[in-house]
């Protein structure tokens, strides 16, 4: 049984206040707590047997969404905690004392909610997860094909101790959240730091402008609780006390909780995420597809000569069907660089999923290129092709292969149009800038 500070250690509120603290309390208390049935949905498809760390972020990231997932569900939370704390007010109006032991609570479920968002973006960063290397089709894309968030993700990607440097520092934040001593600390310095993050997904048209600005609230809500006694020591230069109050004792049934709840929280968001988010690096990097591609064909191919129902088309600047080049991944993606019209995939937001189907990260953004998955046969030398951007969902290609001497492959078939197809690749022994550089030593400059 521990003694604590009680309400009586603290000013009298104001009528004023206590209707704002109602309003506020309900507020944060729905955007923090799981009250959104879609959140137990997720909660209950997940295969516990065989935990992802795609499953804890998606837990990490939950914010509720009654009415989309936009700033107009906000208003709608708003107008529920206006109702909430009139009826509150109606029922309390005679309520002499304050909310202390509530703000301490509710400001206590905010600082967590708000550390586990930062640690599972802060060890996505540290791992190099959340803006890989850039795959080969990227790197024979023209600048200009693509989008603002895609240029800047890329320009993140080819800097990965710069990226881990970022990780280090919003998990550092994070965890600082989880001490009572350095709450305050923690939520001015994420103020900061996901201010920046807010105004880059405004100016680089990134996907989580309304959640990066949920994370600056829930940070601006810790710390409103120490800024009068910040202002008075920092501007007005006078002595300040900090404010040390902690509910009054607990029987040994709530301390327990209260420890155990702590403790899973720390274990689960922190210790099991980063062990599995590390092995996620090594092994199932998210962003690209997990199934292998053919053998021995990774890399970029010139289109040398290209046949449409038997008719020969010279390269071309302009016309649509005639490829300019592909390029064969690692992993099971085929892309093909035209003059077609690319409807770009602008989605732009942070899904951790296992299916190689919903990872689109490389086509993202990105123009010039059209991308596609493939299935392939190789006993028939067979290749199924499908569009991999939901704008052309319904492409398919199926064609055969022939790899002549390891530098060229024979494609033939039907294009999506149903035409036929007789396309001869010739790989290209090229070079990259980036890639280069990294083999030679660090600090010297690169000799081209």
């Amino acid at each position: 049984m521990t003694t604590a500070s009680t309400s009586a250690d603290s000013p009298v509120w104001t009528n004023v206040e206590k209707i704002v603290f109602r309003i506020f309390f309900i507020y944060f208390f729905i955007q923090a707590i799981p009250v959104d049935w879609k959140f137990y949905q997720q909660l209950f498809s997940i295969n516990w047997a065989s935990l992802h760390y795609g499953d804890i972020f998606t837990l990490a990231h939950y914010s509720p969404q009654f009415t989309g997932d936009g700033f107009g569900n906000w208003l709608f939370i708003f107008l529920l905690a206006v109702i909430g704390a009139t009826a509150w007010t109606i029922t309390d109006k005679n309520r002499t004392t304050n909310y202390d032991r509530l703000y301490y609570w509710i400001r206590t479920v905010v600082r967590y909610r708000l550390a586990i968002a930062l640690v599972a973006y802060g060890l996505l960063k540290v791992f190099n997860l959340q803006s890989p290397y850039p795959s080969l089709s990227n790197l024979n894309t023209a600048y200009g094909d693509f989008n603002r968030w895609k240029l800047f993700s890329l320009s993140l990607g080819i800097v990965p101790s710069y990226e881990f440097f970022l990780g280090l520092v919003e998990t550092t934040f994070g965890l600082l959240l989880l001490s009572r001593k350095t709450a305050s600390i923690g939520a001015f310095l994420i103020l900061v730091f996901t201010g920046n993050v807010f105004v880059s997904n405004i100016a680089y048209d990134g996907g989580q402008v309304v959640y990066s600005f949920y994370l600056i609230t829930l940070a601006f809500f810790v710390i409103a609780h120490d800024l009068q006694r910040l202002f008075n020591l920092l501007i007005l230069q006078k002595p300040t006390a900090p404010h040390k109050y902690i509910p009054a004792s607990e029987k040994p049934w709530q301390k327990y909780l209260r420890i155990g709840l702590k403790s899973f929280a720390v274990f689960f968001f922190v210790i099991l995420y980063g062990v599995k988010t590390w092995s996620g690096s090594h092994k199932d990097s998210y962003q690209y597809p997990n199934a292998k591609g053919l053998a021995g064909v990774s890399g970029i191919y010139n289109v040398s000569e290209y046949r449409v129902n038997g008719q020969a088309l010279p390269y071309s600047q302009t016309d649509p069907r005639r490829w300019k080049d592909v390029v064969f991944e690692t992993w099971n993606t085929v892309s093909i660089r035209s003059s077609r019209p690319v409807q770009i995939d602008s989605s732009n937001t942070d899904r951790l999923t296992e299916a190689d189907s919903l990872r689109t990260y490389e086509l993202e953004g990105s123009g010039g290129r059209h991308y596609y998955s493939y299935d392939a046969d190789t006993a028939s030398h067979a290749l199924v092709l499908h569009n991999r951007n939901k704008n052309y969902a319904s492409e398919t290609l199926h064609l055969t292969y022939a790899k002549t001497d390891g530098k060229q492959i024979v494609l033939t078939g039907t294009d999506q149009n149903n035409d036929s197809l007789y396309v001869v690749l010739d790989k290209i022994d090229k070079k990259y800038l980036l890639k280069e550089a990294a083999k030679q030593h660090r600090g010297k400059a690169l000799k081209l």
